[in-house]
């Protein structure tokens, strides 16, 4: 193009900066083409402000514009969406208001598109009225709009603003429909997204993974998995974001032949394992009881994440690999990945299963002092279970009393098992004293406590403990339940369960292990059975 003159042809300038930047994201050659020409014309600053907005430059966006309106060059409807987007990026609520200043100015303001971007910034910058009132002021609005404002109303968790709005629509596409399912779903409201996603006339892929993740994401991981299936049977590939979630959902679930499946899915669909699905696939053979998949796929893993490191020492503490899991942290740091407050949760609850006391309190030293990582109440309850565990309950009781903020009920519990276990009355009682405040509902601190006086055979306080429980009204809670994987199909069930064709070769299974443990001369502790 230097060499034919071509450098002066705006047009040409304009496809060559649109590549520079949409493409390669190398703003440098963009910015040498346009600084060349002598009268580039509105076109050319167009792609110039839409290619800094893409790679992520919002300011120099912005200056770019100021530098078009100086060399007198007036922009076009398509000049402000760009700029816009950039205001979002940089949340620069004045810069915003400035540039649909500028919109009134030049006589854009019936733009459907230029609009909708306006509709877009003022909720991304929690002024819902603004957008709403853009949105009222429209002379006309096409679909694209509508959905927006219906997004902006969920934003803010205005469901019902949203729901009317979404009733009003006389045109909806795919689009619309996803955003107000995945408002449903956020919310928690499985019911409500099940309904409109059974009456949507065509689904997408988003469609799909946005169910699959509302039903993961409320503790429904049978239900994604099921859905997952209808998925594939409807023909709608999965991609990255849809395979995460199902790896998660068998990880929960402790479904390995269902995960071995979609990993072999994965790689004969030629998915790619990058960071985030390496990650999940390394956390789910991990839950799943096969440490050594998961440090297969690790290992194999080409780029590695935070994400990826921290799921391995997870897999290795949760297995009891206290050491190994400190040397995997040893290497990450080696690596020069910074360990964030999640891989901390895994390193202290690694020193907690090992009792590996001193070492606990080093590692929760260095992640104040070396990575200014201000430990939440997740930290401090491996500590306090950490230290309870070594009978250091004085000591975890005065880690307690110097948090900045309220414990929780993890925390206390965690000191009261550490009670249970070194059978401290004492400090039992000011614990459950706390959890009782927290919880007053929940049971099991009244039984622990119960069991913990039944242990020493003081009878009297067991007949305390269950008056005051009367009293306040606080009854045992629903039993726990399990999960088993049979022959691809995930099983629920509590002790003594006969609700379901299983039960029977469950039972079996629990009889032959029973056997096995005897003969291998172990004994159950009845110590807290009443």
């Amino acid at each position: 193009m230097l060499k034919t003159n071509a450098s002066q042809d705006c047009f040409l300038i304009n496809q060559f900066i649109s590549c520079c930047t949409s493409v390669f994201h190398r703003t440098d050659l963009a910015v040498l083409a346009f600084t060349q020409m002598q009268e580039p014309n509105v076109f050319v600053y167009n792609a110039v402000i839409r290619g800094f907005v893409h790679c992520g430059c919002p300011v120099q966006a912005l200056e770019v514009y100021i530098h078009m309106l100086r060399a007198k060059v007036f922009p076009t409807s398509y000049t402000f969406p760009s700029l816009i987007k950039a205001c979002t990026s940089l949340l620069g609520l004045c810069i915003g208001e400035a540039v649909h200043g500028q919109i009134w100015k030049n006589g854009f303001d019936s733009h459907v598109f230029v609009q909708t971007a306006l509709i877009d910034f003022y909720s991304n910058s929690n002024k819902i009225s603004n957008s709403r009132r853009v949105f009222d002021e429209m002379p006309e609005r096409d679909v694209f709009a509508w959905t927006t404002m219906v997004s902006a109303h969920l934003q803010v968790g205005d469901l019902c603003s949203a729901r009317r709005l979404f009733d009003e629509m006389s045109e909806r596409n795919i689009r619309t429909w996803n955003t107000m399912i995945d408002g449903y779903a956020r919310l928690g409201n499985v019911e409500a997204a099940e309904l409109l996603f059974n009456e949507m006339p065509a689904r997408d892929r988003i469609s799909w993974t946005i169910m699959i993740t509302c039903y993961s994401q409320n503790k429904q991981f049978r239900e994604a998995l099921d859905m997952f299936n209808k998925m594939k049977k409807s023909g709608i590939s999965p991609d990255g974001v849809t395979m995460t979630t199902v790896i998660s959902a068998c990880a929960h679930l402790g479904a390995l032949d269902l995960g071995k499946e979609i990993h072999l899915y994965l790689l004969q669909n030629g998915l790619d394992v990058d960071a985030y699905i390496g990650s999940a696939l390394i956390d789910m053979y991990a839950k799943c009881g096969s440490l050594d998949r998961s440090l297969l796929v690790f290992f194999k893993l080409k780029e590695k994440n935070l994400f990826c490191w921290s799921s391995v020492i997870e897999g290795l503490a949760v297995h009891g690999f206290a050491n190994e899991a400190l040397a995997m942290l040893g290497r990450m740091e080696r690596e020069k990945i910074k360990p964030n407050g999640v891989t901390f949760i895994s390193v202290l609850s690694a020193c907690t299963h090992a009792g590996l006391v001193e070492e606990g309190r080093r590692r929760f030293q260095s992640m104040i002092n070396e990575y200014s990582i201000a430990p939440e109440a997740e930290h401090y309850g491996c500590m306090v279970g950490l230290l309870g565990k070594a009978g250091l309950l004085e000591e975890a009781l005065e880690l307690i009393r110097s948090m900045k903020f309220q414990p929780n009920a993890v925390i206390w519990g965690a000191l009261l098992g550490g009670c249970k276990l070194h059978r401290n009355l004492e400090i039992a009682h000011l614990a459950v004293k706390e959890l009782t405040i927290l919880e007053p509902n929940n049971s099991g601190y009244y039984m622990l406590l119960l069991n913990m006086y039944a242990e020493l055979n003081r009878w009297a306080e067991v007949m305390k403990i269950r008056l005051a429980m009367q009293e306040l009204g606080v009854e045992k809670r629903c039993p726990g339940s399990s999960w088993i994987e049979i022959e691809r199909k995930i099983y629920q069930f509590a002790a003594s369960d006969k609700s379901h064709l299983a039960s029977d070769r469950i039972y079996l299974l629990l009889v032959e292990l029973d056997g096995q443990l005897k003969l291998a001369g172990y004994v159950p502790d009845l110590g807290s059975i009443l």
